[in-house]
């Protein structure tokens, strides 16, 4: 009897309801819905029950009301945290049948849901969602968003139901505080002082503060291993060691042995001057960047012990002398090494596969190296780290503001782009597909024409998927963009991925340019590995601040950098020349000791001089071979050396051969 009487009194309620929209309703829906809920009702009145639970009315949860899809698309679901708006304070839901979803009351007026078989409106271009109360209608979308983003606006969950993505830009008030960079970009101050010429420039990079830690930890094993024999290394040797490596680098003679780059007639000139090949093979041999004593202590806590204090004072260094442009590209760098190394890596997609994993930052226009960090693997029986990339960036991006990150899928990630929006930093990176903040819609390429692109946004942060070929798409996210502007050329990318091709390759250039005229030596010991890549970041970053010092330098010219090196090797070189005392055997090398010497020894006196030529009188320095003069051209005998006084080409058989002593008079 109490189910019956509460089945009237829904029915009631509906009565009143139906003639409170009785302008929204039509009169044959209504009474369908009434002659289907007398038939519940009377269903209800026949069956019978002992339990309370009988006696309740069933509530059935009413859907929360969302802004309809454009046409083809199905309506969202609501996500697990979403809660059905709740009934008013005194009316109370009546029982609905199987097919009949009863309206929520409340002083809001909403239009209640239609019978069996009728869908809701969906929104399109000039039509208007129903009423949801007197006079408040749906604003129609923009002619832009029409055109990207069709005529509606769906919203998408992320895979981890976390994240809410639009298919519309939101309109947010734009930030000030990122992308307004303070620093302005190019050489620092203390760059600009301490530059007078090439050397000074490298100098800036490898300071005395560096040199001596390695001539005081070279010396100390000098004396371990050679004991009184060991002659002390000091300044001049050390610049003469770094200015062959950097001339052997510049001859691109990396796989070439020393033995050939002292030979007097395969070799040049300017090794056999600065020193003899002994000389260099002891150096190679006993350079260290650490007491050997104590490192079994510091290796335990630190893989890096063994150059951690050279390679921590070199880095400090880089950001204090050059600020980098609006971009700033983060990425890895593996130095080949195939030598035993507690933190050696294997990229199979690298060329050398095997070798040392450098993170590194770089400015995306310059490509100068602001900041570097060794990668030296899981601690010892730790557990892998968590969240590397994002760990990397936000360490390698240390000091920066203002500046937008651009990263690889490795790095890019929701999380790391809300983090470097809260240091005034953004972000533009490709993005990996089995990231859980990524919406599933975005995802497949499947019926997708080529060259179409797809965005979903939040409040800070885009994200695009572009169809370059059929059955293939690429995932970006963006922090700096906020629509979906598309590039009017014929491949129709998007902004987010012009951007992200312009800037993405500041650490890859880096490391090409390096690599060109690498002073890297074959060697089994790793710390050496590190050190020959300091000096030829050195050298390219002094190259970086001397090109933007002295723009007009070697104008027209197209391997300056080429002719920087030449010239930096030349200048580190010429104090031992101009102290040694031993003269090459060679003619070529003596006459550079020679000349450099008398150079020297007239800059030292009071009477003026005429100013010397900087380029050496032997012609064969330029390694160019001509046929001997005096053998004839039936012989066609060719030689690369030349007579010191009349300049003629001469080959072995016609030259004559003098000690050092006789050399010199």
């Amino acid at each position: 009897m109490a189910k019956r009487c509460s089945a009237q009194r829904a029915l009631e309620l509906i009565l009143e309801e139906r003639e409170v929209f009785d302008d929204d309703v039509e009169g044959e829906d209504s009474e369908e819905e009434v002659s289907e809920f007398e038939d519940h009702i009377s269903e209800n009145s026949e069956s019978d029950s002992d339990s309370e639970e009988d006696d309740e009315i069933e509530h059935q949860p009413v859907p929360k009301r969302r802004r309809a899809t454009g046409p083809g698309c199905q309506q969202p679901a609501t996500g697990p945290g979403r809660q059905q708006p709740a009934p008013g304070p005194s009316r109370q839901q009546p029982a609905t049948g199987p097919s009949l979803q009863q309206p929520a009351p409340g002083p809001s007026r909403q239009q209640p849901a239609t019978g069996p078989g009728r869908q809701q409106p969906a929104t399109g271009p000039g039509r208007q969602q129903p009423a949801q109360g007197p006079s408040r209608q749906q604003p129609a979308p923009g002619p832009e968003q029409d055109s990207q983003h069709g005529a509606s606006e769906e919203i998408w969950m992320s895979k981890n139901f976390e994240i809410e993505w639009s298919s519309r830009p939101r309109k947010e008030p734009p930030r000030k505080a990122a992308n307004v960079i303070r620093m302005q970009p190019g050489p620092t101050r203390m760059a600009v002082t301490h530059t007078q010429d090439i050397k000074s420039s490298f100098e800036l990079f490898i300071p005395d503060s560096i040199q001596k830690i390695i001539l005081d930890c070279t010396n100390l094993e000098g004396r371990r291993v050679f004991g009184e024999r060991w002659k002390e290394m000091d300044q001049t040797h050390l610049h003469a060691y770094f200015g062959v490596l950097i001339l052997a680098g510049v001859f691109r003679s990396k796989g070439e042995s020393a033995e050939s780059l002292w030979d007097a007639e395969t070799g040049r000139e300017i090794f056999r001057a600065t020193m003899s090949l002994e000389k260099f093979h002891i150096i190679s041999r006993i350079i260290r960047f650490d007491n050997q004593d104590d490192r079994p202590a510091r290796r335990q806590r630190d893989k890096l012990a063994a150059i951690r204090t050279v390679w921590d004072k070199w880095v400090r260094r880089l950001p204090l002398l050059y600020n980098p442009g609006p971009n700033v590209t983060i990425d890895e760098q593996l130095m080949p090494f195939r030598g035993r190394c507690p933190f050696r890596q294997y990229i199979p997609s690298k060329p050398a596969k095997y070798g040392i994993k450098i993170w590194a930052a770089c400015d995306a226009t310059s490509s100068y190296a602001w900041n570097l960090q060794v990668y030296t693997g899981k601690p010892d029986g730790g557990a892998p780290e968590k969240n590397q990339g994002m760990r990397v960036v936000l360490d390698m991006s240390q000091g920066l503001s203002g500046h937008n990150i651009t990263c690889g899928n490795f790095f890019t990630s929701h999380k790391l782009g809300q983090e470097l929006l809260k240091r005034k930093l953004t972000m533009v990176g490709t993005i990996r597909k089995n990231k859980s903040e990524l919406p599933p819609q975005l995802l497949t390429s499947k019926n997708r024409p080529v060259k179409s692109s797809k965005f979903a946004y939040t409040a800070d942060t885009s994200l695009v998927s572009y169809v370059p070929m059929k059955g293939k798409n690429v995932v970006l996210m963006s922090t700096l963009h906020g629509d979906g502007r598309i590039c009017d050329q014929e491949h129709h990318k998007p902004e987010i991925i012009m951007d992200y091709n312009a800037t993405k390759g500041g650490v890859d250039n880096m490391d090409k340019l390096v690599t060109a005229y690498s002073c890297k030596r074959r060697t089994l010991r790793w710390p050496l590995v590190i050190f020959f890549d300091m000096l030829d970041i050195s050298a390219y970053n002094a190259f970086v601040i001397w090109m933007a010092l002295n723009p007009e330098w070697n104008r027209g010219k197209l391997q300056k950098r080429r002719l920087f090196l030449e010239d930096l090797g030349k200048a580190l070189v010429r104090p031992q020349i101009e102290e040694r005392q031993h003269v090459p055997r060679t003619p070529a090398s003596a006459a550079i000791v020679r000349r450099i010497q008398e150079e020297n020894a007239g800059a030292l006196s009071t009477q003026p001089t005429e100013p010397q030529s900087a380029e050496p009188e032997v012609v064969n320095t330029s390694n160019k071979k001509k046929r001997c003069e005096v053998c004839g051209p039936k012989m066609d005998r060719k030689t690369q050396y030349t007579c010191i006084k009349c300049k003629k080409y001469i080959c072995n058989t016609h030259t004559v051969k003098l000690c050092p002593s006789c050399c010199i008079d």
